[in-house]
C-alpha cells in the first residue's frame, strides 16, 4: 500500500492540519492501492498563503528566467517518466503502453509547446507605430486555484501549471483524488528543478472540501478549472462572490460527421477514436454522424471496430482498453446504456454487463448504438465511456444541424474527400475545435471549447494568455 499522506506547500513536504484518510482505487481490481489525505481548510489557507507571498518576486522574474525553470522542469520531468506511467496505470486506469506513450507523453508535449510560444511571446511591447509612447504590459493574473482531472492526468496539470508559471503567476494545484499519485510526484518535479518556495503548491481534497475553499478563497485570484459541466456551474456561482476570474474546460459531445466521399479509414478511426482512453476523454467523437448513402456500410463496420477492441487490466503490455475510473461512473455507463436500449437504440455491439473474463474491475463492453435520433439520452448526455451513437442524415445542412443541436461545443470532426465542403463546415460547426480527416491540431493550437463545454483556452500563446492581465500604459518614454 502507498502512503502518500503529505502535501507540497511553500517549498517542502508538510502533513495534513487533521488526519482525514482517503483511499486510492486501483480501477482494475477494486482494491485500495494508495492512501492520501484530504486537506481542510487550515491547508488550503497554508498553500495560498504561501502562493501569495511568493506571487510578487515570481511576477518579476524576467520571462527568460522563467522559461530557463520550465526548461529544467521538462528536463526532470523526462527522468521521471516510468513512474508517472505507472502511477497513472495503477490510480486511474489507463492501459500501461497507452500510459507511456500517450498519458505521459501529453506533459512532455504541452510543456515543450510552452517553451517555444513563451519564446516568441511579447509580454511588453508598443501598442503601435502610431502611438509611441503608449506600452502594452502582460501581467500575472495573481494566484490561481487550480483543479484538474483525473481522465488525462498530466496533459491537464502541465496545460495549467506550465502556462501559470510562465505567466509569471504562482499556484495552488488541487489534482482529483482519484488520480493523486501523479501529481504528486509531478510535484517532486518541480521541486527538484528548483523552482522558488512557494511558486507551486499542492494540496490533496475533493471537489467539496479543498476544490469549494480555492473557489471561494479571497486571496486567489482565479480558478483554472477541468471537469465537468455541473462542478463548472457550481465554481462559477461561488467564484462570482469575490469576482474571481474563472477559466473552465468542460464536457463534450462531440459529433463526427461522416460524408459518402469520406475515405476507406473513416469509420475506424471514429471507432478507434471514441474508445480511446476507455472512453474517458471530453473530445471524444461519441457520435458519429454518417450520411444515409453509406450508413449501412458505417454501421457494419463500427461494430465490428468494437467487437474487435480488447479490454484488459491496466498492468497487463498491448494495446487494449482498461477500466473507467472508478465504481460510480461504472454504474453510470451502464444506466445510459440500459437506457439507449429502453429508448429505442439498435444495439450492434457491446452491452450492458461486464466483458466475458473480466468479473471484477471497472471494465465496460466497447458498446455501439445504431439509429439513434438526436432526442436520445446517450445523443444529449456526456456518456464518458467506451460507448458510440451513430445518426444517420441525407444532406450537408440536415448533418450540420444535427451537429450543433447539443448544449456543449468542445471538438467537432468531419470527414469528407471535397475540400470546400470541409471549409464550409468548420466556419459553421459550433465548437472551440474541428477536426477533419483524420488530422491532429498541431503543436501549439489552442484547446478550449464554446456553450457549455465552457470558456478559455489552454495550450501555445493561447493558454499563456489565459493567465496574464493587458494593461495599457500611456506616456511610456522608450529607452528609458
Amino acid at each position: 500500500m502507498i502512503n502518500k499522506r503529505q502535501f507540497y506547500i511553500n517549498g517542502a513536504w508538510v502533513n495534513p492540519s487533521a488526519t482525514n484518510d482517503h483511499p486510492v482505487i486501483n480501477p482494475s481490481t477494486e482494491e485500495p492501492c494508495a492512501i492520501i489525505s484530504l486537506g481542510g481548510q487550515a491547508d488550503t489557507d497554508a498553500a495560498v498563503a504561501a502562493a501569495r507571498a511568493a506571487f510578487p518576486a515570481w511576477m518579476a522574474t524576467s520571462p527568460a528566467d522563467r522559461i530557463a525553470y520550465v526548461e529544467k522542469i521538462l528536463e526532470v520531468y523526462k527522468t521521471r517518466a516510468e513512474d508517472l506511467a505507472q502511477a497513472m496505470s495503477l490510480e486511474m486506469g489507463a492501459p500501461i503502453t497507452m500510459s507511456r506513450e500517450s498519458q505521459v507523453t501529453s506533459g512532455t508535449w504541452h510543456i515543450s509547446n510552452f517553451i517555444t510560444a513563451a519564446r516568441a511571446f511579447q509580454f511588453d511591447a508598443p501598442l503601435g507605430d502610431h502611438a509611441p509612447n503608449d506600452r502594452i504590459i502582460h501581467e500575472a493574473v495573481g494566484v490561481i486555484g487550480m483543479i484538474t482531472p483525473w481522465n488525462w492526468p498530466m496533459n491537464q496539470v502541465t496545460l495549467k501549471v506550465i502556462a501559470g508559471l510562465i505567466a509569471g503567476c504562482t499556484m495552488v494545484l488541487k489534482p482529483s483524488e482519484e488520480s493523486p499519485l501523479d501529481a504528486l510526484i509531478f510535484a517532486e518535479i518541480v521541486g527538484a528543478a528548483g523552482l522558488p518556495r512557494g511558486v507551486f503548491n499542492l494540496v490533496n481534497g475533493d471537489g467539496a472540501g479543498v476544490g469549494s475553499q480555492l473557489t471561494t478563497h479571497p486571496e486567489v485570484d482565479m480558478i483554472s478549472f477541468t471537469g465537468s459541466a455541473r462542478a463548472g456551474r457550481l465554481i462559477s456561482k461561488s467564484a462570482a462572490d469575490t469576482l474571481k476570474r474563472v477559466s473552465l474546460e468542460l464536457g463534450g459531445k462531440g459529433a463526427n460527421l461522416i460524408f459518402a466521399d469520406a475515405d476507406d479509414k473513416a469509420v475506424r478511426r471514429g471507432v478507434i477514436h471514441c474508445m480511446n482512453n476507455t472512453g474517458q476523454s471530453c473530445n471524444a467523437p461519441t457520435r458519429m454522424l454518417v450520411q444515409r448513402e453509406i450508413y449501412d456500410r458505417a454501421v457494419e463496420e463500427a461494430a465490428a471496430v468494437a467487437a474487435s477492441i480488447k479490454v484488459g487490466p491496466a498492468h497487463e503490455e498491448g494495446r487494449h482498453i482498461g477500466p473507467v475510473v472508478n465504481a460510480a461512473q461504472f454504474a453510470k455507463i451502464q444506466d445510459l446504456i440500459q437506457k439507449g436500449i429502453d429508448e429505442g437504440a439498435r444495439l450492434v455491439a457491446g452491452g450492458t454487463g461486464r466483458p466475458d473474463g473480466l468479473n471484477r474491475g471497472f471494465f465496460v463492453k466497447p458498446t455501439v448504438f445504431a439509429d439513434v435520433t438526436n432526442e436520445m439520452t446517450i445523443a444529449r448526455e456526456e456518456i464518458f465511456g467506451p460507448v458510440l451513437s451513430i445518426i444517420p442524415f441525407e444532406t450537408e445542412e440536415e448533418g450540420l444541424a444535427i451537429a450543433n443541436d447539443t448544449p456543449y461545443g468542445l471538438t467537432n470532426y468531419v470527414q469528407t474527400g471535397d475540400p470546400a465542403r470541409a471549409n464550409r463546415l468548420a466556419r459553421a460547426l459550433r465548437s472551440g475545435m474541428v477536426e477533419m480527416n483524420g488530422k491532429s491540431l498541431s503543436a501549439g493550437a489552442p484547446f478550449g471549447g464554446m456553450k457549455q463545454s465552457g470558456h478559455g483556452r489552454e495550450g501555445g500563446k493561447w493558454g499563456i494568455e489565459d493567465f496574464l492581465e493587458v494593461k495599457a500604459v500611456s506616456g511610456w518614454t522608450p529607452g528609458a
